[in-house]
């Protein structure tokens, strides 16, 4: 994109020369390089090529004066205090981080910080999920922070979004140690590499003086021009490694802060309003470039009575429920929204991007209009849809000047587009967003609806991906920017729970509800533990179909109505809900409850409202329901469907009632089916048994193949092999495997003795504890994933989990009562 950073080179002598060479003696962990006496040069990787620069440049923006800190100021410290403290001057309170080797230095440092609080993700995508839903919700950037590795590519999707959908977030990565990068060493990913096309710019972290100074350029960068993703890469032993920073080094990025967009030139600003004193039917298009200048948006259509349709990014930037709303365009935009974009003589394109599903076919999109388009990017100036005037620039300040121009000329009232705005009320008249009953089932559509009512439209909102998120935009009245979240772009599901998450840690005081659909929910379910340790009250309306409902969608328009791999529910019990829901909720300590019934909704939904702290409500509605109007993909206004599609399945009220009948699983079936394994599994410990008979029969075979002549060379490899055996037989006798006993309490070796394989989610950071205890006197940096006010129970129930999907599961808590219990396993075996 073009706002993205340029790529820079330093090869210059640090500023601070002896910040890497500490008077204190240098631990072994901490990597000299001696090999090398020049100190590293910093690496900085962007996905925009310009030439290197040697100049400094200093920042246009400060920060708040940074009055503390935890260290003297010519204090060595680790690299991890400085990055944390370099996050503390930046203004961060919260981050999203989940630990592993690579970033523990980071987390110790963390606890070490008396600001910034770290709210532990169960999975690393939840975790920058929920820096996107914390920067969407706040406008501040939102930090994650990962390990190398599996922890660093789990960020891919969350940094992709982020990118299409203009987010502002920093993530953090640990990496290897320097000496082994490109080594292939464990748990190395090329990070840098891996995001560089998803990321608005990126670092790999070489020398530890430039820790301050990338801290502060990533920032400028995420939150600057077109926001978007940055990423830090930070090898460990530069984490570990003393030094004392030097904080006023200036930022570097010459070649970025040339290409920022100046402000707009005001003879572009006087064509514009030109412009719309010409028109007779002059239409907004504005997306999430005007989420920062809502109020000067809602001036300028008070000044000039101009309708205004919005983007699925862009909604509440201007209020819904105003009247000169269209509500949102595009594939499932309404048809007025449509129709006023096709009829209109003058779009006014406003933060926006012209995005396929918004424009389907490009040539019949506006085909009579003149178009302005103004956007910070100039890289979408033109791309999709050429201009008839562009300003490249800031929304808020284009219409700051507009509004300016507007008043100065007495525009109030003065400007009459009464026709045109009496031709869209009776488009509306027409053609409401409306949906269809059938008898007591619950239309997806009506509960939102409900919803929106008992809320008064002041909820913060986030959904997954499908069906649900096209409703909860429809039918959902947003007031005010930063209500709705969504990842539009990219469209990844598992976004709503996680998004849920770091919208209510920015607004703890805001009600937040996560309209999600069954399949994106399940796919970062287990957020919910995250939920309930932080106690943070989100609510949860599970709008569940047992279906992938946009593919069954597309499946039914345009594939005949074949199901392709789109039902989510156990086909061989089709009558009953699968899985189920409320024990996931269950498992992790937070109330829930399922309503069937469309006159049950309204108190089952005040209820979830009044419930403090989280709470899930699974709504069961039908799958047959479609997502109206459509405008099919590449099509234009002309092919609007409006009703249901003939020959399509309706829910009908038998139907529901089988539904409403549900029965609980038998497991007689299953239990047969599993038992009958147990004869195998015992052949197979029979065929284990004899396995130590193999090292011998195949010496005697091979003997034999080579026959009597070459028996003596054969032999002489044998009998070294047999001498090494002895002394590693020692060295087993010297150096066993042992395990502490400590009272009842099992232990995981006696565990796996006894023949189980693992133990689950509550071991699931054993690693991580066994290096606090070696590396830094057993400190806990957030690696336990239970409730830290509930320490005597087991956070999550797994077993809770195991049932919800129909999986017979037991816990065992006495050391005594292992042995039996995993005879019970194997019986299920």
């Amino acid at each position: 994109m073009a706002a993205a950073a340029a790529a820079t080179f330093n090869s210059t002598t640090p500023i601070r020369k002896p910040s890497s060479i500490s008077p204190l003696p240098i631990s072994k962990l901490i990597l000299p390089f001696a090999f090398n006496p020049k100190k590293p040069c910093s690496l900085h990787i962007s996905n925009s090529l310009s030439k290197p620069a040697s100049t400094t440049t200093a920042s246009p923006a400060t920060t708040e004066k940074f009055s503390f800190s935890r260290f003297a100021p010519d204090q060595p410290r680790k690299g991890a205090d400085i990055l944390v403290e370099a996050l503390e001057r930046e203004g961060v309170k919260d981050v999203f981080a989940y630990p592993g080797g690579a970033s523990m230095e980071i987390h110790q440092a963390l606890t070490r910080s008396n600001i910034i609080r770290n709210v532990l993700p169960r999975h690393e995508q939840g975790g920058v999920f929920a820096a996107e839903g914390y920067a969407r919700a706040s406008g501040l950037p939102g930090v994650c922070i990962a390990t190398s590795g599996p922890g660093a590519t789990n960020l891919v999707s969350g940094l992709a979004d982020a990118l299409l959908d203009s987010v502002p977030i920093v993530a953090i990565t640990g990496q290897v140690p320097r000496r082994m990068i490109g080594t292939d060493a464990f748990q190395e990913t090329p990070i840098v590499e891996v995001t560089r096309s998803i990321t608005k710019h990126n670092y790999l972290v070489l020398d530890v003086d430039d820790i301050p100074r990338i801290f502060r350029e990533a920032f400028f960068l995420a939150t600057s021009g077109r926001p978007g993703p940055v990423l830090i890469d930070i090898p460990k032993d530069i984490q570990q490694q003393l030094a004392v920073p030097n904080w006023d080094v200036p930022m570097k990025l010459p070649g970025y802060l040339s290409r920022l967009p100046k402000n707009p030139n005001e003879l572009h600003l006087e064509q514009i309003v030109r412009l719309i004193s010409e028109s007779k039917k002059p239409v907004l298009y504005v997306g999430g470039g005007c989420l920062n200048s809502s109020e000067e948006l809602r001036r300028f259509v008070e000044l000039t009575g101009i309708p205004v349709a919005s983007t699925l990014m862009g909604l509440g930037a201007f209020p819904v429920g105003d009247e000169l709303s269209l509500q949102m365009l595009g594939m499932h935009g309404t048809v007025y929204a449509n129709y006023a974009v096709d009829k209109s003589d003058l779009l006014l394109a406003f933060g926006v991007r012209f995005d396929d599903r918004v424009t389907g076919k490009l040539e019949a999109f506006a085909s009579r209009a003149k178009i302005v388009h103004i956007d910070i990017d100039s890289a979408e100036i033109g791309k999709n849809k050429q201009p008839h005037v562009s300003v490249c620039g800031d929304v808020k300040v284009a219409l700051q000047g507009i509004n300016k121009i507007l008043e100065s000329r007495g525009a109030k009232g003065k400007m009459d587009f009464r026709a045109w705005r009496v031709e869209l009320n009776e488009q509306k008249m027409n053609n409401p967003l409306s949906f269809k009953t059938f008898g007591e089932a619950i239309p997806p559509q009506y509960a939102i609806q409900v919803l929106d009512e008992l809320t008064d439209g002041n909820a913060i909102v986030s959904t997954g991906v499908g069906q649900h998120q096209m409703w909860a935009a429809q039918f959902y009245k947003y007031k005010r920017p930063r209500q709705w979240l969504t990842s539009g772009g990219l469209g990844a599901m598992g976004f709503g729970l996680p998004a849920a998450i770091g919208a209510s840690v920015a607004n703890p005081d805001a009600i937040v509800v996560d309209i999600d659909g069954d399949g994106s929910f399940i796919m970062n379910v287990q957020e919910l533990a995250t939920i309930r340790v932080e106690n943070l009250p989100i609510k949860i309306m599970l709008l569940n179909n047992q279906h992938l409902g946009m593919v069954v969608q597309w499946e039914d328009r345009f594939y005949k109505a074949n199901r392709a791999h789109t039902y989510l529910g156990d086909p061989s019990n089709e009558s009953e809900i699968f899985p189920n829901m409320l024990k996931f909720a269950d498992a992790c300590g937070i109330p829930a409850a399922r309503v069937t019934r469309k006159d049950d909704l309204r108190a089952a939904i005040q209820k979830m409202l009044d419930t403090p702290g989280p709470y899930l409500l699974d709504v069961i509605v039908p799958h047959q329901e479609h997502v109206l109007p459509m405008i099919p993909s590449g099509g234009a206004f002309k092919d609007v469907i409006t009703e249901g599609k003939a020959g399509v399945a309706v829910m009908t009220q038998e139907l529901f009632l089988s539904v409403l009948l549900r029965s609980s699983p038998d497991m007689s079936a299953l239990i047969s089916e599993l038992g009958s394994g147990v004869s195998s599994l015992a052949a197979f410990d029979d065929a284990i048994g004899k396995t130590g008979q193999f090292d011998s029969q195949e010496e005697k075979d091979v003997q034999a193949r080579a026959g009597r002549n070459s028996y003596e060379p054969i032999m002489q490899p044998a009998t070294n092999a047999k001498a090494w055996r002895e002394e590693l037989n020692e060295q087993k006798v010297k150096y066993p495997l042992t395990l502490n006993t400590s009272g009842e309490e099992i232990l995981l070796q006696y565990a796996i003795q006894g023949g189980l394989g693992a133990m689950g989610a509550s071991i699931a950071n054993s690693d991580v504890i066994a290096m606090d205890m070696d590396g830094d006197e057993a400190h806990r940096a957030h690696p336990s994933l239970g409730d830290p006010l509930k320490e005597s129970e087991i956070l999550s129930d797994m077993w809770k989990f195991a049932e919800a999907c129909g999986i017979p599961a037991s816990h065992v808590t006495r050391k005594d009562d292992v042995r039996a219990a995993i005879q019970d396993l194997a019986c299920w075996m």
